[in-house]
């Protein structure tokens, strides 16, 4: 596998004598595909690996096939922790970090270096952050793996965020929308112009939904254009920039040239300051769909950030079309999941939410089965859609209080997002402890009383 060209933090550049002293101490820079379709000598499950000798393993193979178990067990994240003795390698699967595998110290070293080659980093610095990707196929499927680089007194950590496009690339009816849910994004979708927000934290999955949007306007006769740090996924019919703050590419400045190219749909990977905020605005009121994400935790605190980044009530209340806002739970496994009698507890708070008489959920099995190890597989989104009326509009445009603001916002039409997790425990896909991770039901923000 070839590492990407992107600069690394220093500008000191690597000598080709380093270079060749750093493939030539890891063997040559092999092709990763190739290699993880031909060693197995790391088990593809999620249990410690404690029985391997890594030592008497070729470095280019042990950190392959830790990338390919990774992969495989569908992992979003790897993490290479350097301590005193080695290296300890844990899998962010389901959103939980686990431990994975032991790198003694003899190897931990070459490890690291291996996987900054890889990712076209700088390998003779070790004193700075470095950003670098490794792009590649994996059986016969696009994988775009993002590098980080950070030093600590232990030696540098690196963390592998994995990007599998095939996992991401999903149409709007597999992100598991209720069906009142599923009808406002529709309809949102078919409005011409205006302005659509998915919300949420880091790692809530807002991209996928956004990537989703995406693939369903971009038919025959459409214009779209996004912009995005980086371009995480790769959409055929979709013209996508890439800002780069180095040379004065950021989002303002490429939104603003976007518009002078006649687009039908903008898609901005995120809304993070004024200067974004307002263009998004002003140019979803010209004529053209927008999308974007923005860092909030529900949809009555998305209208207040955006009116702290200085955009017009007046303009927001005409552009704002709708709003996303989203969580990610672990997502019980079908093959080894149990119903259980609900506790009290949970029976007052089904019939306090949803006014619905439930006596049993779905729990997972703590010791797992051959297709889980834990009980849970897979993570699900919960969410909350709003699809923004009359009434809204007049209320963002007078500056209407937040506690007035949130009694249309919540109105009857609105399924909030602790009501859309409470349905998904109901119809057995997760847990009430996984909602009630995720969600204070004390926040009178989600719509809770």
């Amino acid at each position: 596998m070839q590492g990407n060209n992107k600069v690394p933090v220093n500008s000191v550049q690597n000598s080709q004598s380093q270079v060749n002293k750093g493939n030539q101490r890891i063997n040559n820079n092999q092709n990763i595909n190739t290699n993880m379709q031909n060693n197995n000598n790391i088990p593809q499950n999620n249990n410690m690996q404690n029985n391997i000798d890594f030592t008497r393993v070729p470095v280019v193979t042990t950190v392959n096939n830790l990338i390919l178990a990774a992969v495989n067990l569908g992992a979003s994240d790897m993490h290479f922790d350097p301590t005193d003795e080695g290296i300890m390698v844990r899998f962010r699967i389901d959103g939980l970090l686990r431990n994975y595998a032991f790198l003694p110290q003899e190897i931990k070293q070459n490890v690291i270096t291996r996987i900054k080659i890889m990712a076209g980093m700088n390998i003779t610095e070790t004193r700075l952050p470095q950003d670098g990707a490794i792009k590649d196929k994996l059986n016969g499927k696009d994988l775009d793996l993002r590098v980080s680089a950070l030093p600590t007194k232990r030696g540098e950590k690196i963390v592998i965020r994995i990007m599998d496009y095939s996992m991401s690339l999903k149409g709007i009816e597999y992100l598991y929308f209720n069906e009142t849910n599923y009808n406002k994004i529709i309809k949102m979708l078919n409005f011409p112009n205006g302005i659509i927000l998915v919300t949420g934290a880091t790692g809530t999955g807002k991209s996928t939904t956004l990537y989703s949007f995406l693939q369903k306007l971009n038919v025959e006769g459409s214009n779209l254009i996004t912009v995005e740090d980086p371009v995480e996924m790769d959409i055929k019919g979709v013209n996508q920039v890439q800002v780069n703050s180095d040379i004065g590419l950021d989002f303002a400045t490429v939104l603003r040239s976007i518009l002078r190219q006649d687009p039908n749909v903008i898609m901005i990977g995120e809304i993070r300051d004024s200067e974004t905020a307002q263009i998004a605005v002003r140019a979803s009121i010209t004529g053209h769909l927008v999308l974007s994400t923005i860092h909030t935790n529900n949809s009555l605190n998305t209208i207040e950030r955006l009116l702290d980044m200085n955009v017009e009530r007046y303009l927001l209340a005409s552009a704002l079309t709708g709003i996303v806002s989203q969580k990610l739970a672990r997502m019980l496994c079908n093959s080894c999941k149990r119903k259980r009698p609900v506790t009290v507890m949970e029976k007052n708070l089904f019939k306090t939410v949803l006014g619905l008489d439930i006596n049993e959920v779905y729990d997972a099995n703590p010791s797992g089965c051959p297709h889980c190890s834990h009980g849970y597989k897979g993570r699900i989104a919960i969410q909350e859609v709003l699809l923004i009326n009359q009434d809204i509009r007049d209320a963002i445009s007078a500056g209407m209080r937040k506690e007035e603001l949130r009694s249309l916002v919540y109105n009857k039409d609105v399924i909030t997002i602790l009501q859309d997790g409470l349905y998904k425990v109901i119809s057995g896909f997760t847990t009430t402890e996984e909602i009630l991770k995720q969600i204070e039901v004390e926040d009178e923000d989600f719509g809770i009383k």
